[in-house]
């Protein structure tokens, strides 16, 4: 009874605390590598990071870039039930970043018999689906940005692109170790931006009582301070709002950032 309790608790628990986010991911076999070779990628969407139990996750807009800014192709890319799972060879010396950008827009009003009707998608059919007489519409842009960075031989430097929201590490995101405390920057095109809402979970969620969840704000210059207590892998997940949105319609603009870290022990 006492199981059943706790994994009621935990079962609510987690429904609460990241009904609101993603829950997609990607995770490597490999963070760091000493030479160059094939690393194998699980990418999905899930209830709780990391636990493949939901649906695989679409990457047909992924893109890998080298450190000198050319692409890598995924190869033996297989979609199953619950997961995606795809390789790629890294050979040049340095870091190669993993990103998967999506943006789209999300619009909801009543029609003349005032009946609720609402559409997903591209900004090019945003104005032929909704009608011009269209009553109480909200639109709202998204802009989402997931990545994870692979290192061969030495770390490079990382460059933000100025769009949408972005994290810029004081520490090179493959170099993270326990009880080493890190500064991250977070950025909305480009600038420092206060009141971003940051959240972490570690891995292996599966084997403990409690999703142990820790939750930041960004201070005036877009900071926060994180140590790491436990090695391990972690989903990270940024939010922001504001309207610096690029259609007329949009009153609103949701950003969301996502990357997967490793921490490795002392």
């Amino acid at each position: 009874m006492k199981f059943i309790i706790a994994l009621l608790s935990l079962v609510v628990s987690v429904s609460a605390s990241i009904a609101h986010a993603h829950g997609t991911w990607i995770t490597s076999s490999s963070t760091v590598l000493s030479a160059p070779q094939f690393v194998t990628f699980d990418a999905a969407s899930s209830s709780v990071p990391f636990i493949i139990d939901h649906r695989p996750l679409v990457i047909d807009a992924l893109s890998i870039i080298a450190p000198d800014s050319s692409k890598v192709l995924p190869v033996n890319v297989m979609k199953g039930e619950l997961r995606t799972v795809f390789d790629a060879k890294f050979e040049q010396i340095g870091t190669y970043r993993l990103e998967l950008l999506r943006s789209g827009f999300r619009a909801n009003w009543k029609d003349a018999e005032n009946k609720p009707k609402r559409f997903m998608g591209a900004a090019e059919a945003l104005a032929k689906e909704v009608p011009a007489d269209a009553k109480e519409l909200k639109v709202t842009e998204s802009i989402s940005r997931m990545e994870n960075f692979i290192t061969v031989g030495k770390p490079s430097a990382l460059k933000p692109t100025g769009s949408g929201l972005e994290l810029v590490a004081g520490t090179h995101p493959n170099d993270l170790v326990v009880g080493e405390p890190v500064e991250f920057t977070f950025l909305v095109d480009g600038k420092p931006t206060e009141g971003v809402e940051v959240e972490m979970i570690r891995s292996q969620t599966r084997y403990r009582n409690k999703l142990d969840e820790k939750k930041y704000k960004t201070d005036k210059d877009g900071k926060i301070k994180v140590t790491f207590e436990e090695a391990g892998l972690y989903w990270l997940d940024a939010d922001f709002k504001d309207n610096n949105v690029s259609n007329k319609l949009a009153t609103e603009r949701g950003l969301a950032y996502v990357l997967t870290l490793e921490v490795l022990p002392q």
